[in-house]
């Protein structure tokens, strides 16, 4: 298992700053299965710091698997993606990914182990035919020279990490939420005091009419790194949110807005709720 201190790609004392996401699979583009795994994500790349750059959503198709992942690992300290890694043909990602990055497809005895062992109790595999067994197999097959990190005892299924950077998840919401937040102390995150502060402001007021202050306060806060955006509930009002490094300043700057467009500071808690009603 990788130390959890090692992000081979940092110099000492350096922290992830930016990431990436690739989404894959033809049922998020078809609509069939609802993407859930790049919120998830965006959330705790913001919670933690990390600048989210980029999320893409490709089919099952090794040219843009191929294009796509050499593409984000050039740009980007963190790289993830979601899907693909299953056992039947359209699971294409290990395969994919050998290929972008020049290597090899060999099974992973470990993980080919703790497979077993999750399947041992259920009669239906031990009836498996060696075809079936193989597809099963494919869920192991892994990049070579890839880094294989088993970041929860009860999941076999682990986070695989190429070129010291792109890591490797299933599309499973709620596997991939665990093997995110479990991937955590592997991870070099930066410090508390390098994440960004948010605020939201509800005004009843229409964006329209906030709009012209909005622009000049944006212009204003340029040059202190602050983003000023503003999210519409259909037919209610306006959230109006604060990002900045600056704690002090983005309060102070919240209690301007409040005042400016008749609104309130509103907790995290309170705006998302509003937006899960159905409101938006």
């Amino acid at each position: 298992m990788l130390s959890r201190r090692i992000w081979p790609t940092l110099k000492r004392g350096m922290h992830i700053k930016t990431a990436g996401a690739l989404i894959i699979g033809d049922e998020i583009l078809n609509g069939k299965t609802l993407d859930r795994n790049s919120n998830y994500f965006a959330r705790f790349c913001f919670e933690h710091g990390i600048d989210l750059k980029r999320i893409e959503v490709i089919a099952d198709d090794e040219d843009e698997i191929v294009e796509a992942s050499r593409r984000m690992v050039a740009r980007y300290d963190l790289v993830i993606t979601t899907g693909g890694i299953g056992p039947t043909h359209d699971d294409i990602t290990y395969a994919s990914l050998a290929k972008a990055f020049n290597q090899q497809l060999s099974y992973h005895p470990e993980t080919l182990s703790r497979m077993e062992e999750s399947i041992r109790n259920r009669p239906s595999f031990a009836q498996q035919t060696d075809e079936q067994r193989t597809a099963r197999r494919r869920m192991a097959l892994f990049p070579h020279a890839a880094e294989v990190l088993f970041v929860s005892p009860d999941i076999w299924v682990p986070v695989v990490r190429l070129e010291s950077k792109l890591c490797v998840f299933p599309g499973i919401p709620s596997l991939f939420q665990k093997m995110l937040d479990n991937l955590k102390v592997f991870l070099p995150l930066p410090p508390p005091d390098a994440r960004p502060c948010r605020l939201q402001v509800f005004t009843e007021l229409a964006e329209s009419s906030i709009a012209p202050y909005l622009s000049t306060l944006q212009k204003r806060v340029d040059p202190e790194s602050i983003r000023i955006g503003s999210y519409p509930l259909l037919q209610r009002g306006v959230y109006v949110s604060l990002i900045g490094a600056d704690r002090d300043r983005v309060c102070e700057l919240a209690q301007e807005v409040e005042k400016e467009v008749q609104g309130r500071i509103v907790s995290e808690e309170e705006a998302e709720a509003k937006r899960r009603s159905g409101a938006t």
